[in-house]
C-alpha cells in the first residue's frame, strides 16, 4: 500500500505536472513502464514515441483523452447505458437500447480478436485514458467546458466501453423495415420500379406468415434510440449559460429540416472515396494513395489523427479517438483506405408469441423460451428503474407485444466476437505487404468496407471486408419469420469477398457504388443497394485521362465539384424557354456553364436548386404518398428516366418529360427569388444564407449565443453537393462528407498531406480546437509529417510521460 508521504509526493508531481507552462513539461505515471515522449505538432498531431507496446497504447489514451476528454465522456455515457443518468427519463429509452445490444460474450476472446496482444494493447489503452480522467479529477475547475456547463465529471473507463458498437455503421435494419412497409402498400413490382437494385435482382415478397398490419408499429424504437446523436436541451445546462426556449426552438426547426435531407439520400451523402493508382501514372513512379471517408460533421471531429512509433509499430493516420491504434493511414511498408462497401449483417426476425405465455415464440413446432435479462438503469431525478431485457435465439428483441401475439428480434452480425468498428485495423497497421494486409483483413467485421492498399514496392490492391451472413433462400431486404425457415448458413469468409491486386488498368477507385466484378460467384452475400456511380465516374474519368498524376492532382479531385448529373441534365432543359425573364435570364446562365459546383458560382446555385426541385418533384410524381416516409429515389433512377423517358411521362413521353422540366426550373428560380431576392447575382451557392459548413458541437444549440460562439464553428461558403467528388451532402449547410482526409505519395513518406475539421483538440478553449477549420473548408491540406526530424521542426508541444515507482510495485 502507498505510504502517506509517497502519496502526497505523487499528488504533488500530478499538480505541478498539470499546471506547468514549460516547453517540455513532465508527468509522472505510476503504471508506465518507461519514459515516453509526446511531440505535437503545430496542427496538433501527437507522434508518441514509446520504448515498448504498453506504454505506446497507454500514451495513446492518456493523450487523446486529453484532447478529447468530453467526447470520451459522452463515448462512455452512449456505450454503457447511463445517459439518462444525467439528462433524465427522456433517454430511458436510450439506455435500455444500449443495454439491450450490449456484448456479453467472452472479454477476453473479444479483445484478443482484433489483434494477437489485443487485451494487452486495449487494457494499455483504458489504463492511459483513466490515467488522464485521474489527472483531470484533481482540478476540476480546469475541465473543458461543457463538464462544467453540465455540471459533470468524467468517470472511468473500462475495456468494454472500448468495444462497444453502439456508433458503428452496422447494417441495414431500417431499410429492411421500411421496404416492407413499402411492399406491404405497394407490392413488389411498385417498389422495384422506384428503388434501384443492383447487380442481382432481389426477393422482395413478404412471407404470409406476417402480419403486414403491425408492420407500422414502433418496432425499432429501442434500435434507433440507442443509435442516435445524444440531443442538449436548455434545461440541461447550468442557467447562467443556458439558451431560451423560444431561440432554441428555432435552432432545432433548422436542424430538423437538415436531417430531413440527409434522411432522404442516406446513401448520397454518408459516403466515402478512396483511390490507388501505380506508379505508372504518377509523377514520381510510385505509387499514391487517396481516402476521404465521409460522416457526419461535429465538434469536435469524429475522426482523430495520430502517430504511434515503438517497437514494431511505426503508423500515422486517423481513426477514432476512442479507440485505439489507426484506421486509415501508412506505416513504413504501405498505406490503406476505406470507403463503405454496403453490407447486409442484420435481419429481423418476426415471431408468434405463446397465448399462454407471451415470454415464449414458436420455433420449428415448438414453443422456445425467451432469455430474460433484468437490469437497472439510474435516471436522474427519478427512482431507479428495471428493466427486462429479452433475447431469443436470434438476437435482442426490440418489440414485444403479447395483446398482437408478435415479437420482434434482431439478428446482428456485429453482436458475434470481433464486432467492435474499425479495431481489427490494429492488425493492418503492422502490415508489410498485400498479403499480410489481406490476412488483416479477414478480421474486420465492422463496417463493411472496401480496403486499398498502396506498398513502396510499386504494388496496389483491394479487399473488401465486413461480417457478411449467408441467405440461401431470401434477400435479406424484408423482415422474415422467426420459427426457424429462414437462418443464416453461417458467414462469407471475409478473405472470400471480393479483391483485386495489380489490376492492369493500374485504378482501383471504390466510392460506395457497386464494384464486385460480374464473374465473382459468391452473391449470397452481397447486397442489392448501392451509392449513385457519380463519384466514382468522376474519379475514373479523371485517373484515366491518360496524364501523370501528382499529390498536388490529387488535392484537386477529392475537392473535385464538377456535377455529372448537371452535365447530364442541363443540356435537357435548354430546349425550353420562359416567358418570365428572370427564369429565362437564369436557363441562359446555365447554358455556358462548365458544371462546377464551386462556391463563387451562381450557376451553381441555379442548378443545385433546381436539381433540389427535380428530386422532391419527382417523388411526389413517382411515389404515392403513403409511402413517401418509406421510399427516396436515388439520382441515378431520376436521371435515367429523365434521359430516357417512356410511358410514365403521357403518351409523348419526350414533351411530357420537358414539361416537367420547365416546371421545376421555374419552381427552382421562384425558391431563390424568395430566399435570395429578385437578383440573380445574389443567387451565388457558396453563402451563409444558402450553401455553407456550419459544424455544430453537441451543446451547441442548448447554450446561450455567447458559448455558442466558442462552441460551434463555422459559417464558411462551400460548394459541390452529394453527387460530387467533393461530397458536401445535399443540405444548405454542409452537415456531412469528409472532414477527414489522407493523401500519401509513396515516394516519400514525409510527402502526405491531411485535413481534419474543425481541427484536433476537443477543448473550445484551446487553440487547436478549429485551427485547421479554414484550411478544410478552403479545400487545403496541411502536410502530415513522418520522419522525427521534420516533425521537430514544426513542434507545437513536447509532453514527457515518466514512470513513478510506487511502493509494492518492482
Amino acid at each position: 500500500m502507498m505510504s502517506q508521504y509517497n502519496y502526497f509526493k505523487l499528488t504533488l508531481l500530478w499538480f505541478l505536472a498539470f499546471h506547468a507552462k514549460a516547453q517540455q513539461p513532465v508527468v509522472p505515471i505510476v503504471n508506465l513502464i518507461d519514459t515516453v515522449e509526446i511531440i505535437t505538432d503545430v496542427w496538433g498531431i501527437p507522434h508518441i514515441y514509446a520504448d515498448n507496446e504498453y506504454d505506446l497504447f497507454f500514451a495513446q489514451g492518456f493523450y487523446a483523452a486529453r484532447d478529447r476528454l468530453f467526447q470520451f465522456e459522452l463515448w462512455r455515457r452512449q456505450a454503457t447505458g447511463t445517459v439518462a443518468e444525467i439528462l433524465g427519463r427522456r433517454e430511458l429509452e436510450r439506455d435500455i437500447g444500449t443495454r439491450l445490444f450490449k456484448f456479453r460474450g467472452d472479454m477476453d476472446r473479444e479483445m484478443n480478436y482484433y489483434h494477437d496482444r489485443g487485451k494487452l494493447i486495449i487494457s494499455a489503452y483504458v489504463d492511459g485514458v483513466n490515467a488522464y480522467i485521474d489527472l483531470a479529477r484533481r482540478d476540476p475547475e480546469n475541465l473543458p467546458v461543457e463538464f462544467n456547463l453540465l455540471g459533470i465529471l468524467p468517470e472511468k473507463w473500462t475495456p468494454e466501453i472500448v468495444i462497444s458498437r453502439h456508433q458503428g455503421l452496422l447494417g441495414n435494419i431500417g431499410t429492411e423495415l421500411d421496404m416492407a412497409r413499402a411492399v406491404s402498400l405497394l407490392g413488389q413490382e411498385k417498389v422495384k420500379e422506384l428503388v434501384w437494385f443492383h447487380p442481382k435482382d432481389p426477393d422482395l415478397v413478404l412471407d404470409e406468415q406476417i402480419n403486414q398490419d403491425h408492420l407500422f408499429e414502433d418496432i425499432l424504437g429501442l434500435y434507433n434510440a440507442f443509435r442516435r446523436p445524444v440531443r442538449f436541451l436548455p434545461g440541461d445546462i447550468v442557467p447562467q449559460h443556458r439558451n431560451s426556449e423560444e431561440n432554441y426552438g428555432l435552432r432545432l426547426d433548422e436542424l430538423r429540416s437538415e436531417d430531413d435531407l440527409i434522411s432522404a439520400d442516406a446513401l448520397a451523402d454518408m459516403g466515402s472515396n478512396n483511390w490507388v493508382i501505380s506508379g505508372s501514372l504518377t509523377e514520381s513512379g510510385y505509387p499514391i494513395m487517396a481516402n476521404d471517408p465521409h460522416r457526419r460533421h461535429s465538434a469536435p471531429s469524429l475522426r482523430y489523427m495520430a502517430h504511434l512509433v515503438g517497437p514494431g509499430w511505426n503508423v500515422i493516420g486517423g481513426g477514432e479517438p476512442v479507440i485505439p491504434g489507426i484506421s486509415t493511414g501508412h506505416n513504413e511498408f504501405g498505406a490503406w483506405g476505406l470507403t463503405v462497401f454496403n453490407t447486409d449483417a442484420e435481419d429481423l426476425y418476426v415471431y408468434r408469441l405463446n397465448p399462454e405465455d407471451p415470454d415464449q415464440y414458436a420455433y420449428k413446432n415448438n414453443w422456445e423460451d425467451m432469455r430474460i435479462i433484468t437490469d437497472t438503469i439510474s435516471v436522474k431525478g427519478e427512482e431507479p428503474h428495471i428493466v427486462a431485457l429479452r433475447y431469443t435465439r436470434h438476437g435482442p428483441v426490440v418489440f414485444h407485444d403479447a395483446d398482437l401475439n408478435v415479437a420482434y428480434a434482431i439478428r446482428c452480425g456485429w453482436l458475434e466476437i470481433g464486432g467492435s468498428p474499425y479495431l481489427a485495423s490494429l492488425r493492418m497497421d503492422q502490415a508489410h505487404d498485400f498479403e499480410s494486409f489481406r490476412a488483416a483483413c479477414n478480421y474486420s467485421h465492422i463496417p463493411g468496407e472496401n480496403m486499398v492498399w498502396a506498398d513502396r514496392n510499386g504494388n496496389i490492391g483491394w479487399q473488401a471486408v465486413g461480417i457478411a451472413p449467408v441467405r440461401r433462400h431470401w434477400s435479406g431486404l424484408v423482415p422474415v419469420p422467426g420459427d426457424g425457415s429462414h437462418e443464416w448458413d453461417g458467414y462469407l469468409p471475409i478473405i472470400a469477398k471480393p479483391s483485386l491486386y495489380n489490376p492492369q488498368s493500374a485504378i482501383i477507385n471504390t466510392s460506395n457504388e457497386h464494384v464486385t466484378p460480374l464473374d465473382y460467384e459468391l452473391w449470397d452475400a452481397i447486397g442489392f443497394n448501392w451509392s449513385d456511380p457519380y463519384r466514382g465516374d468522376r474519379v475514373m474519368e479523371v485517373l484515366s485521362s491518360g496524364t501523370r498524376h501528382s499529390i498536388a492532382d490529387m488535392t484537386h479531385l477529392q475537392t473535385d465539384h464538377i456535377s455529372i448529373p448537371a452535365r447530364q441534365l442541363v443540356p435537357l432543359l435548354l430546349h425550353s424557354s420562359f416567358r418570365d425573364s428572370t427564369t429565362q435570364e437564369a436557363a441562359g446562365k446555365l447554358a455556358g456553364w462548365d458544371y462546377d459546383m464551386k462556391a463563387s458560382s451562381v450557376e451553381a446555385g441555379i442548378y443545385n436548386a433546381f436539381e433540389r426541385r427535380i428530386r422532391s418533384e419527382m417523388k411526389d410524381f413517382m411515389v404515392p404518398e403513403k409511402a413517401h416516409p418509406f421510399i427516396d429515389i436515388q439520382m441515378k433512377k431520376i436521371v435515367q428516366w429523365l434521359v430516357l423517358p417512356d410511358g410514365k411521362f403521357g403518351t409523348d413521353p419526350v414533351q411530357g418529360r420537358n414539361q416537367f422540366l420547365k416546371k421545376t426550373f421555374e419552381l427552382a428560380v421562384q425558391d431563390l427569388a424568395e430566399r435570395l431576392g429578385p437578383q440573380i447575382e445574389d443567387w451565388v451557392y457558396g453563402q451563409e444564407d444558402y450553401k455553407h459548413v456550419w459544424i455544430r458541437h453537441p451543446l451547441g444549440y442548448a447554450v446561450n449565443e455567447t458559448m455558442a460562439s466558442k462552441l460551434n464553428v463555422g459559417p464558411y461558403p462551400r460548394g459541390g453537393n452529394s453527387y460530387t467528388v467533393n461530397n458536401t451532402s445535399s443540405a444548405d449547410n454542409q452537415v456531412s462528407g469528409g472532414s477527414f482526409r489522407m493523401i500519401v505519395d509513396l515516394v516519400e513518406w514525409d510527402q502526405c498531406l491531411a485535413t481534419n475539421a474543425p481541427g484536433q483538440h476537443g477543448n473550445p478553449d484551446h487553440p487547436h480546437y478549429d485551427n485547421l477549420f479554414e484550411i478544410w473548408a478552403s479545400d487545403q491540406f496541411f502536410p502530415l509529417l513522418y520522419s522525427r526530424d521534420k516533425i521537430e521542426a514544426v513542434q507545437y508541444e513536447r509532453l514527457i510521460l515518466a514512470p513513478v515507482t510506487t511502493p509494492g510495485r518492482d
